[in-house]
């Protein structure tokens, strides 16, 4: 087999092992009503953990056999994945509009990663990875904070969502200039780098658990899968000094891609949305049904009787004839 064959193979395996980490997760989140970020007691959430590990130890393994170009676009195709997957096993059917928007968010992004182009491998410095990871907790604590100010779940779920793929994206930036840097002579020369990685991935594994609480899996999945590979290319172009290909003509290609995938977002979040507001429309027309249905008044006749017992206070009880049996 040759070495780009089995990168994609490897890719695909990866996109598949995160797929059904998320459909996991999304099931853990719907079915328990433990932790929301942590839920330490589900053999199934443990489960998840361990599909993550093997989608992240894949998608390494296709990188060391092909090009970025080609694996980053692959992994985009977590969500188409994760769609069938779970009508397939969980019985989890996705409407029209969320598959437009998931199609349309993957395609944006695999046309946004393959137009980034790459550049000699560099690591980053001391002060700029401080600053960098410094930045990343402000804007993940600022998104959390954001998140539960939110009253819609759908909203906030898709907040918190964004959040881990910050994370996440962050974390791919601190491994690459690990694997850098890296040396068999001191090999733990850069424990404060994987240090900030293990919270990065941490962080990113436990908000996007929380994500899934209330809003299905589609949306919040598709938010993780566009935001994670977009934050670490805006840090590739920033700072590893990477550049879209083509010039102009690649630089405005990239972003109509960006627009196509946001609008699959915004697709993703609105289906979710309305569904919300479909089911709260069922319950709100039930307690309006309650409310109006006929009772007794105080006109038809009331009975008014000792209390039975002995109390420190005077109470009346007020009976209808019609409750009472009385017609």
């Amino acid at each position: 087999m040759s070495p780009l064959l089995l990168s994609v193979l490897l890719s695909l395996v990866s996109a598949v092992a995160y797929a059904a980490a998320a459909i996991v997760q999304e099931r853990v989140a719907a079915a328990t009503g433990g932790p929301t970020y942590a839920p330490l007691r589900s053999p199934a959430w443990w489960g998840s953990v361990l599909l993550n590990g093997l989608g992240a130890a894949l998608h390494v393994a296709a990188l060391a056999y092909g090009p970025l170009s080609l694996v980053q676009p692959l992994g985009a195709l977590t969500i188409v994945f994760a769609l069938p997957m779970a009508a397939l096993f969980v019985g989890r059917r996705a409407g029209h509009r969320a598959w437009r928007g998931a199609l349309m968010a993957t395609v944006g992004l695999a046309g946004l990663l393959s137009l980034t182009g790459s550049a000699e491998s560099q690591a980053l410095g001391g002060t700029e990875r401080w600053l960098l990871a410094a930045a990343t907790f402000g804007v993940v604590g600022g998104l959390f904070t954001a998140a539960h100010l939110l009253g819609r779940s759908v909203l906030r779920s898709i907040v918190l969502a964004a959040a881990a793929g910050v994370s996440f994206g962050i974390a791919s930036v601190f491994t690459k200039t690990v694997a850098v840097e890296w040396s068999p002579d001191a090999p733990f020369a850069q424990w404060t780098s994987l240090l900030v990685l293990s919270a990065l991935a941490v962080t990113g594994l436990l908000l996007s658990q929380a994500s899934y609480r209330g809003a299905g899996l589609a949306a919040p999945l598709a938010t993780v899968t566009v935001v994670n590979p977009v934050v670490a290319a805006a840090v590739g172009l920033t700072l590893f000094g990477e550049s879209f290909r083509y010039g102009a003509a690649g630089t405005v290609a990239a972003l109509i891609c960006g627009a196509v995938a946001a609008g699959g977002l915004i697709q993703l979040t609105t289906d979710r949305l309305t569904a919300s507001d479909d089911s709260l429309s069922v319950s709100e027309k039930r307690l309006v049904s309650d409310r109006d249905a006929p009772r007794p008044e105080v006109g038809q006749g009331v009975d008014v009787g000792p209390v039975p017992g002995t109390r420190a206070h005077l109470e009346v009880e007020m009976r209808s004839r019609a409750v009472a049996g009385r017609s």
